[in-house]
C-alpha cells in the first residue's frame, strides 16, 4: 500500500470521491463510520443521500453550479451544514471540496469532519454566555435597585433633616414670638388690674374704665394669638375642611366689615366695592377667616386716616377678593418669606403680630384650589388679590 492509499484508508477525516453526476465512487472507513454505513454500502449512492431531505433539492443545484465552475473551497466555516446518517439522524459537519480530473472524467474529493462535539461545546459556551449575561443583568438590576434605594434613603434623610431644621427654626421663632407677644399684653393686664383697683378705691370711674378697656384689648390680643396658633395646628393635622353653602356675598362681607370697623385706627375707613352676582357657593367660616386676617393686617400696618379698600368681583368661572392698604408695604428682602410661618418684615418694628396670618391665608387658599398674589411697595401700601373657582 502506497502512502496515498494509506492516507485515504487511515485518515481520521471522512473522505468521499464523487463523480460529475453526484455518485459516490469511493469512501474511506472514517466516512463509512461517520455516516453509519457498512463497508462498500456508500458506493454508487448519490451524495444527496447524505443530505437532510429538506435541503436535498437545494444542494443538487449547488452541486450542479459547482460542476460548472469547479474550484477548491471550504464549506461550513461561517455557516451551518448538516449531514444525514443511515439511521436518519442529522449531525453538523464541515466540508472541504477539491476537484480533479481522471480518465473516467472530472471528480471531486470531499473531506468531511463531524463537528458534533465542537457544536455541543459551542452551544454550551453560548448558553453559558447567555446565562452569564442574564446573571450580570440581574446583578446589575439588583445593584441599581440598591443604589436607587440608597439614593431614596439619602433623600429621605436629607428631607427629614431639612424638616427638622425648619421645625427647630419654627420653634425658635414661636418661642421668640410668644415671649414677646404674650409678655406685652400680660404686663398691660397686670398693670391695669392694679390701677383699676386703686382707681376703684378713690372712685375714679373714668380712669378705671380706661384701664378696663386696656385689659379687654390685651385679652383680645392674646385670644387672636391663640386662634392663629390653633388654626395652624388644625391645618397641619388636616382638620380644616370645606363646607360650602349658598349665601349673599355682598351682605356677608358688609357684615364682616361692620365687625372690623371698630378695631380700625382713627380715620381708617374700610371701603367696600362689589361687582357681579351676589350669590356664591363657598365656606363662610373660611372666608371670614381670610377676610379678617387680611383686613386686620391692613389696619395694623397702615397709618391713621388712610382708607382700606375691599373689592369683590364675581364672574362666571371665578370670583376674586382684594384688600388694599396704604401702609408701610413689604420690603423686597422679606417678600420671598412672605407666606412663611412666624416671619415678620424688618419694618414692622413694634407692631403686634404673630407672623402666622398670611401663612394661614395662603394655606386656606391653596386648600380651596384658589390663587393668591400681591403687589407691594415699601411705604406705599400693599394689595392682596385672591381668586377662587366658582363651585
Amino acid at each position: 500500500m502506497d502512502a496515498t492509499e494509506a492516507l485515504f484508508q487511515y485518515a481520521t477525516e471522512g473522505i468521499l470521491v464523487v463523480n460529475r453526476i453526484g455518485q459516490i465512487v469511493r469512501a474511506n472507513p472514517s466516512a463509512e463510520r461517520m455516516f453509519g454505513y457498512a463497508k462498500g454500502e456508500l458506493l454508487h449512492l448519490t451524495i444527496e443521500h447524505l443530505i437532510p431531505e429538506a435541503i436535498r433539492s437545494q444542494h443538487q443545484k449547488h452541486r450542479e453550479g459547482f460542476n460548472d465552475n469547479p474550484h477548491p473551497r471550504s464549506m461550513g466555516m461561517n455557516m451551518q451544514l448538516s449531514a444525514l446518517r443511515k439511521d436518519n439522524i442529522t449531525f453538523p459537519v464541515e466540508v472541504s471540496l477539491s476537484p480533479y480530473n481522471t480518465a473516467e472524467g472530472p471528480m471531486v474529493i470531499a473531506f468531511l469532519i463531524d463537528i458534533s462535539i465542537r457544536k455541543i461545546a459551542e452551544d454550551q459556551l453560548k448558553n453559558y454566555n447567555v446565562e452569564l449575561e442574564r446573571q450580570v443583568k440581574k446583578r446589575t438590576l439588583i445593584l441599581r435597585e440598591a443604589i436607587d434605594q440608597l439614593e431614596k434613603t439619602k433623600l429621605e434623610l436629607n428631607n427629614a433633616l431639612e424638616k427638622e431644621r425648619e421645625l427647630n427654626e419654627m420653634k425658635s421663632r414661636f418661642v421668640s414670638m410668644a415671649s414677646h407677644e404674650f409678655r406685652t399684653p400680660l404686663a398691660t393686664i397686670l398693670s391695669s388690674l392694679s390701677l383699676v383697683t386703686k382707681y376703684g378705691e378713690i372712685n375714679e370711674k373714668e380712669k378705671q374704665s380706661v384701664h378696663i378697656n386696656k385689659i379687654k384689648s390685651s385679652v383680645n390680643n392674646l385670644t387672636d394669638i391663640l386662634n392663629d396658633v390653633l388654626s395652624v395646628s388644625k391645618l397641619d393635622e388636616g382638620k380644616v375642611s370645606f363646607h360650602p353653602e349658598f349665601f349673599d356675598l355682598f351682605v356677608f362681607i358688609e357684615e364682616c366689615i361692620s365687625d372690623l370697623q371698630p378695631i380700625a385706627k382713627e380715620g381708617q375707613l374700610i371701603q367696600f366695592d362689589h361687582a357681579g352676582n351676589n350669590e356664591i357657593n363657598f365656606d363662610k367660616k373660611l372666608l371670614k377667616h381670610i377676610l379678617f386676617n387680611l383686613v386686620s393686617n391692613a389696619i395694623k400696618f397702615s397709618p391713621e386716616g388712610k382708607p382700606i379698600q375691599v373689592k369683590v368681583k364675581v364672574n362666571k368661572k371665578n370670583w376674586t377678593l382684594s384688600v388694599k392698604d396704604h401702609g408701610i408695604g413689604i420690603p423686597k428682602s422679606d417678600q420671598k418669606h412672605l407666606f412663611e410661618r412666624f416671619h415678620r418684615g424688618k419694618n414692622v418694628t413694634n407692631i403686634q403680630g404673630t407672623g402666622l396670618g398670611l401663612n394661614i391665608v395662603a394655606r386656606i387658599t391653596e386648600m380651596l384650589e384658589g390663587k393668591i398674589s400681591y403687589e407691594t411697595k415699601e411705604n406705599a401700601g400693599t394689595l392682596f388679590t385672591l381668586s377662587f373657582p366658582i363651585v
